[in-house]
Formats: structure tokens, C-alpha cells, sequence
């Protein structure tokens, strides 16, 4: 589609305004590919400090930087690049984030308190939308401090696929209304009221409904329970705020979400349905990075003709019927690509597109994420 708006993604991690990279979009478009490769074009040929950030649990993104394992702490990546910059990788990890939230806002006699709460280890691990509301605070973390102390260059975020993405955007408000509902502020009565135990809050205020609660969790359960909407009230007021105040920045022009699919019905479907969300959101938009995209050498010769011309030979030239043939699936190939691609770029023609080639073989090393970075930047145009 040489008539769209191009898409030049390496100016974007070249640009010294621009301090964060948001990968987006459905699973299997590889977007967490995107993500690195991105990250590894701004260290090596950019020379920033870069670091990139994994939400997917998916291990391809260690493998591909030659790293055993990621985990909560950026490790360093050996790169070739001399230039300057240099490339850090790490992977959320929930359970630890939210421990680290605990200990930076309580003492360390509470912090153990609130480890040891059931209900705080079941939040930890498993509640829905944590990741996200860890991952909103892991950026927050990146942001402010980067790295022994040092702030970062650039940071790139990959994503979740592109519907738990939207958590990912909607995690600030999501914890407030969670924090504001009136079952928490129901529970948050006994510790505002003088510190008596929620068990005997609730028998003095609700009678029978208090003792059939009792009947069901018991008494100690409902402690638990109190501790640990107690140490929400007084750990993630702070959280919120800096939840919300990431939000703005992610609205801000220094952030750029790249939106990542591949020319399949259901990728595009799931592009067109974020883009919609971030217009609406006021997200910045840079464009729409588009994977996997096959072209053929000759195209001016149609399926058809080509099709045609296989079965005219076959008898006498049996290899350059083959040929044909060939030629004439992959132009089928790219016609039905095209028309993929159309229904995103006719729903947003403001929004800059980029294909990045079909590689021979799956992304396994640097060398291959460098080839993926290397296609970041439009083609050229014509003579």
C-alpha cells in the first residue's frame, strides 16, 4: 500500500523526545520481537540507554537477547554496538512488584505482617488485574530511578496481547473504583473507627447478617480479611497516584505506542479495535507496525497469467512450470495480505504503516532481531 502514510519507527527510537515505547496488539504477531528488536536498534545505533520491559510471560524475548532468564531486575545485554548505548532486558514479575510496593510504603515489621496475610498472598499472585496494576508501577519504577540510580534513555514495553493490554490502560482507574467501592469502604469502617477487630465491628452493626458471615468464614478469616483491606487503605493511596500520574504520562508526547499485527484477519481486527481505544483515550499513536509480510519479485505478472503459464510448459519445462507455480501462490498470497492490511489502513488513514518482511526463519538471536531492526525504517521511495 505505497499510497499510506509511512511509518519511519527507527526515527522514533532515534528521537531524544521520545522516553517510552509501547508495543501493542493481539498474541502470535510478534510484537515481543518487535519490542526487542526496537529496544536493540536504540542501543546499538542510537546509542541510548535503553531498557525493555516484558509483561508477556512467553521466555522467546531471554532467548533471543542470550539471556538465560529474565526476571524483576533489568539485566544487562552484550551487544555489538559502539555507539554508546547500551541495552537492559527484565520481566515482570507480579508476586515480586507487589512485594516491593509493600516494603517501599510500610515499615518492615508491617511489610511481614501483610506477607503473611492469606489474603494478600492470594491478591499477589493470582487477582485479577494485578499484573496490570504491577506493570502501571513497574514503569512508574523505570521511569523515575532507571537503573542503579540512573534514569533511562528509552524504555519499551511489550505488552500483553492487545485486550488484557487494555488492562494495562485501564488499571489507574480500575484500582480506584476498586479502592472507592463501597464494599471496601464497608470493611475500612473498623479500622477508622478506634481499631476494634472487624468481627466485632460487624456483630455490633449488623446483628444476624454479621454472625451468619461468621458462620460461613469465621472469626479468623474475617481478622484476615480486616488486616488486609487495612494495609490496602493505607498502602495504595500512593499507588493510585502514581498509577494515575503514569497514566498522563502515557498520554504524554514522550511516549509512542507502536501497534503491532500481523496481515491475518483476526491481528487486524484486534489492531483496529486498540486503535480506536487510544484515539479515544488521547493515547499518541505513532502507527501500526505490520509483521510477516510477504512481497514477490515480479509483480506485474498476475496468478493468472502465471498459473497459465505453468500448465502451457509443464510437459517440456517441468522446473519452470514449478516456478510458476510457486510464483503464482505467493501472489495470491500477497493479494489476500493487501486486502488484510486495507481494512486497518481505510479505517485509520491518519495513522502511519509500516511492513516489516516475512523472515525465512523464526527470530532466535540478536542477529535476527537486528534484521527485524533494520526493517523499522520505510522503504525507499522510487526513482
Amino acid at each position: 500500500m505505497p499510497s499510506h502514510l509511512a511509518l519511519d519507527a527507527d526515527a522514533i527510537l532515534a528521537d531524544p523526545g521520545v522516553r517510552i515505547v509501547v508495543c501493542c496488539g493481539a498474541g502470535g504477531v510478534g510484537k515481543t520481537t518487535t519490542a526487542a528488536a526496537c529496544a536493540l536498534r536504540a542501543a546499538e545505533e542510537h546509542g541510548r540507554r535503553t531498557v525493555v520491559l516484558t509483561i508477556d510471560p512467553a521466555r522467546r524475548l531471554a532467548q533471543s537477547l542470550g539471556l538465560t532468564e529474565l526476571d524483576n531486575q533489568p539485566r544487562l545485554v552484550k551487544t555489538d554496538g559502539d555507539g554508546g548505548g547500551e541495552l537492559h532486558a527484565m520481566m515482570l514479575d507480579m508476586k515480586r512488584t507487589f512485594d516491593e510496593v509493600v516494603e517501599a510504603h510500610t515499615d518492615p515489621q508491617r511489610a511481614q505482617e501483610i506477607f503473611a496475610n492469606p489474603f494478600y498472598q492470594a491478591m499477589s499472585a493470582t487477582f485479577s488485574g494485578t499484573q496490570e496494576y504491577m506493570a502501571m508501577e513497574k514503569l512508574g519504577q523505570l521511569r523515575a530511578t532507571g537503573h542503579a540510580g540512573l534514569e533511562w534513555d528509552l524504555i519499551v514495553v511489550d505488552t500483553p496481547p492487545s485486550r488484557s493490554a487494555l488492562d494495562f490502560l485501564d488499571a489507574p482507574a480500575r484500582l480506584a473504583r476498586f479502592l472507592d467501592g463501597r464494599m471496601l469502604r464497608l470493611l475500612l469502617a473498623p479500622a477508622r473507627a478506634g481499631g476494634r477487630s472487624m468481627f466485632q465491628f460487624m456483630t455490633a452493626s449488623f446483628g444476624m447478617f454479621s454472625k451468619a458471615v461468621q458462620r460461613v468464614l469465621g472469626a479468623q478469616l474475617l481478622r484476615d480479611l480486616s488486616g488486609f483491606v487495612e494495609a490496602l487503605d493505607s498502602m495504595f493511596g500512593g499507588f493510585r497516584q502514581r498509577a494515575e500520574r503514569t497514566y498522563q504520562v502515557l498520554q504524554d508526547e514522550q511516549t509512542a505506542f507502536l501497534l503491532v499485527a500481523a496481515p491475518e484477519a483476526d491481528a487486524i481486527r484486534e489492531a483496529r479495535y486498540f486503535a480506536k481505544r487510544l484515539v479515544e483515550e488521547r493515547m499518541p499513536l505513532s502507527g501500526l507496525v505490520l509483521n510477516r509480510v510477504h512481497h514477490t519479485a515480479v509483480p506485474d505478472l498476475p496468478a493468472a497469467d502465471s498459473q497459465a503459464a505453468a500448465d502451457r510448459i509443464a510437459a517440456a519445462h517441468p522446473e519452470a512450470a514449478a516456478a510458476l507455480r510457486v510464483h503464482a501462490t505467493l501472489v495470491q498470497q500477497v493479494v489476500r495480505e493487501q486486502r488484510m492490511s486495507a481494512r486497518f489502513t481505510r479505517a485509520f488513514p491518519a495513522v502511519p504503516y509500516l511492513e516489516v518482511p516475512a523472515q525465512p526463519t523464526d527470530v532466535h538471536d540478536l542477529d535476527g532481531l537486528r534484521a527485524i531492526g533494520a526493517a523499522l525504517r520505510p522503504a525507499p521511495a522510487p526513482a
